[in-house]
């Protein structure tokens, strides 16, 4: 990884669709327990707000490429505004974003004492996309797509993403020729054929062949059951590539035709492991976008990803971070 890679990525031009939120982060001490009932209470120092969810991916990639557009649906609130307002600041595009009159916008508060996760509170209505919403996602990703490198499926479960939409959009983007990256959410489970590359941690993957997971000690390239399911999802979702996140193990890419391979992990310390995913996506698009092969894309979105998780709370990935991992 040089800088002059790093340029090329500052040609791509990627869409992320997908389940958009914010990230709220309560921060604070515990110093007694609450008179009330046997909780702790919690003594705020501060406050903080990220893009989640879709939000995420993009703001990932908006750090290595001007061109980061973000489709979502948010509510007409102060969550939407806050939302776009830091979306904005980090330099992505939310002019596709969708606005409902009737929904919010999906907001999740941690509550973080002593970096101990303490409680988390949701603040959502999962509803799939109306008729009226389908065919304006479908305006607007048929407009965009002469103007892009790639798309990105982010799905979260919280109903945007449907059968309906991934079939037209995934037939939109084939009769384009874009390359269509995909995370998929093991509560909503579907049908990718078209995409270029499905991206399910290992939870996600054993969940979607239906395999029971014994863990099994030892190098990946040895786990019989995981590599079976690799090898049963690339039939299954009628894909020519799917890579495996495994956490602490790194990532396995499978390939139609080509043996399986193992990239180990690059994370040196882990303090956080939330966005991790969206890190490995919107780097793996980057750079298979920029021209980059499979392989080469899977080993720089396994270098981001051992930044990220590096991290407390929400965070993204830095040009210099990325290129100090490398040289390291």
């Amino acid at each position: 990884m040089t800088a002059a890679h790093l340029e090329s990525f500052s040609k791509a031009r990627i869409l992320v669709i997908g389940d958009v939120m914010l990230d709220h982060f309560i921060w604070g001490a515990v110093r007694r327990i609450s008179p009330e009932a046997p909780v702790p209470i919690v003594e705020v120092t501060k406050e903080t707000t990220f893009p989640g969810g879709a939000a995420n991916v993009a703001r990932n990639l908006s750090a290595f490429t001007p061109h980061a557009y973000l489709m979502g649906r948010v509510g007409r609130d102060s969550s939407a505004g806050e939302l776009r307002r830091l979306l904005h600041e980090e330099g992505v595009n939310t002019d596709p974003m969708l606005e409902s009159s009737v929904l919010p916008t999906i907001a999740k508060t941690r509550i973080i004492a002593r970096q101990q996760h303490v409680v988390r509170v949701d603040r959502e209505t999962i509803e799939k996309l109306s008729a009226e919403e389908l065919k304006e996602v479908c305006q607007k990703v048929d407009a965009m797509l002469p103007d892009l490198d790639g798309l990105i499926i982010e799905d979260y479960g919280k109903g945007f993403v449907t059968q309906a939409f991934v079939d037209q959009v995934l037939g939109l983007a084939k009769s384009a020729g874009k390359l269509v990256t995909v995370d998929p959410s093991p509560r909503n489970p579907l049908s990718w054929r078209g995409a270029s590359l499905v991206k399910p941690n290992r939870l996600e993957a054993f969940a979607a062949a239906g395999i029971l997971d014994h863990r099994t000690p030892g190098p990946p390239l040895e786990d019989r059951r995981l590599l079976e399911v690799g090898e049963q999802l690339l039939d299954q979702w009628a894909v020519g590539k799917v890579l495996v996140t495994l956490g602490e193990l790194g990532m396995m890419l499978f390939q139609r035709d080509l043996a399986p391979l193992h990239i180990p992990t690059r994370a040196r310390e882990v303090y956080d492991v939330s966005g991790a995913g969206d890190t490995a996506i919107a780097f793996l698009t980057l750079a298979m976008a920029a021209g980059f092969s499979a392989e080469a894309a899977a080993d720089i979105a396994n270098h981001a990803s051992g930044i990220v998780v590096g991290k407390l709370g929400t965070a993204r990935v830095m040009k210099d971070e990325l290129l100090q991992a490398f040289e390291d």
